[in-house]
């Protein structure tokens, strides 16, 4: 009878560790105090980088505007993860590499639906046993010299 209540504890502590949320954090979450350490008109790029890290990236047109992304997320169980917490910070430089301007990015996104159609490809419909014997006898015969 005890192992049976042994053997139950386990398996019920088991699989509730298994519920515990995960939270995870992706790319470079910048703290507050870190954003409010960097100067307008002062702070070099290379400052920046010894004060917020490495940017996530650097503005494909204008290499004067870095961006640090960040996201916290949580995992339950089987289910997908859900966005906790977004932050998105825009680094301005001027032509003398200063900081002209430092802000969060107002995220208003567009939740854009996965279509589930099929795009039709030409080409033949083949099973899987045309494929197989589709080239019997289509080899060339050697030639001799």
């Amino acid at each position: 009878m005890k192992k049976l209540v042994l053997i139950s504890l386990v398996v019920s502590s088991i699989a509730l560790s298994a519920c515990t949320p995960m939270k995870e954090t992706h790319g470079n979450f910048l703290k507050t105090h870190a954003i409010q350490s960097v100067q307008t008109g002062v702070d070099t790029r290379a400052e920046v980088v010894q004060k917020l890290g490495s940017p996530t990236t650097i503005a494909p047109f204008d290499d004067k505007v870095w961006y640090y992304l960040g996201q916290k997320t949580v995992k339950k169980g089987i289910f997908d993860e859900s966005l906790e917490e977004e932050r998105v910070v825009l680094v301005q430089f001027n032509e003398e590499g200063f900081v002209t301007a430092i802000n969060e990015v107002d995220q208003n996104r567009i939740d854009i639906p996965l279509s589930e159609g099929k795009t039709h490809t030409g080409g033949n419909e083949v099973t899987v046993f045309q494929q197989l014997l589709g080239n019997l006898g289509k080899f060339n015969k050697p030639t001799e010299q």
